[in-house]
């Protein structure tokens, strides 16, 4: 948990400077404001001071977690984080009361008369504040990775559900040439080693143009077993062809349609695949086979969908009943999912 716990965003710093100089301003016109003195003062002292603390802590916490943190044992971390802490605190109360005392605004008398036990109290408050922002930093980011873990795992399994699917109906298609035509049948095992060396990639995304060409070497394999009924036009912006998309997404659909809506004794039977893009990415992929009898999703895309939006917020709908035709909508992919 060692690197989650030093894990801290861009926004963490936002929230960390923003929270400093809310805190101090707030705590420091409330002091002015009970010693009778000018809270617009107050305010400005309290600015200057967060200001100077959260600068510190920013420099202090980065040079923690990139240089001292990673290289000493954990037990010490709590105990340095405590001293950078407080060191904020106090180094920022004095080079405040350094700043402010040349300057117009009123500053509390007990600063000049005590200034190290002054900067050790708001040294104490900074490290109680530091530590509640820690917690919830460690919090957050264990979540996050629980979070991404059971993603990752929930793909891997929907994705192990898929592959054999593929391969059984290969292999289908495989035995009802092997007495009919060995020479086909011969053929289509290439194919059929070909088509799993492209598609056994380890990961959940692949890009536009790959699952594109898994969908024509799927129908390629299918033409095999059905003598060339199958024609699948294509109309792709080959700008997208690096977008990342599932895996086996466009090459699910064209399954569906030759399993649900092949009509046998209509030839050809066409598949079309339209990919665009305006806000998100869109991919249709319809066909003229039998119309769309039910909007409940079986199994295989169910497992799209769920695979869509673990992956990358996308969505699958039907477009069109007659002729059927369904669209994928991706939307922006989880960071995980560019590699495992």
């Amino acid at each position: 948990m060692g690197n989650i716990e030093l894990q801290i965003t861009k926004y963490d710093w936002l929230s960390v400077f923003i929270i400093g100089l809310a805190f101090s301003t707030l705590l420091s016109i409330f002091g002015y404001y009970l010693l009778g003195l000018s809270p617009v003062d107050g305010a400005l002292f309290g600015l200057v001071l967060g200001f100077c603390i959260t600068t510190l802590s920013l420099v202090f916490i980065t040079f923690m977690n990139r240089y001292l943190l990673p290289n000493i044992g954990k037990q010490w971390w709590n105990t340095i984080a405590a001293l950078f802490s407080f060191l904020s605190g106090f180094l920022g109360t004095l080079g405040t009361y350094s700043t402010v005392q040349y300057s117009q605004i009123t500053t509390i008398s007990l600063f000049a008369i005590h200034p190290l036990q002054s900067a050790s109290i708001i040294g104490l408050l900074t490290y109680l504040m530091g530590a509640l922002i820690y917690r919830f930093v460690k919090t957050r980011n264990e979540k996050e990775h629980v979070d991404t873990l059971f993603i990752q795992s929930r793909v891997s399994s929907l994705e192990t559900q898929l592959n054999p699917h593929f391969l059984y109906n290969a292999l289908n298609s495989l035995a009802e040439l092997i007495h009919q035509d060995p020479v086909r049948a011969e053929e289509a095992v290439i194919k059929i080693s070909t088509f799993l060396r492209n598609t056994m990639v380890e990961a959940p995304l692949i890009t536009l143009e790959q699952e594109i060409r898994n969908a024509s070497d799927y129908i390629e394999l299918e033409n095999i077993r059905f003598n060339g009924k199958i024609q699948l036009t294509i109309t792709h912006d080959k700008i997208l062809n690096t977008v990342l998309v599932p895996k086996f997404s466009i090459q699910l659909l064209c399954e569906n349609g030759i399993k649900h809506g092949m009509i046998t004794t209509k030839t050809p039977f066409e598949i079309t695949i339209h990919t665009f893009k305006n806000t998100n990415i869109h991919i249709e992929v319809g066909n003229n086979g039998k119309e769309i009898t039910s909007t409940k999703f079986g199994i295989g895309l169910s497992n799209l969908q769920e695979r869509l939006t673990h992956l990358c917020e996308g969505k699958l709908s039907i477009l069109q009943h007659n002729p059927p035709t369904y669209t994928l909508v991706l939307k922006e992919l989880h960071e995980f999912s560019h590699r495992r």
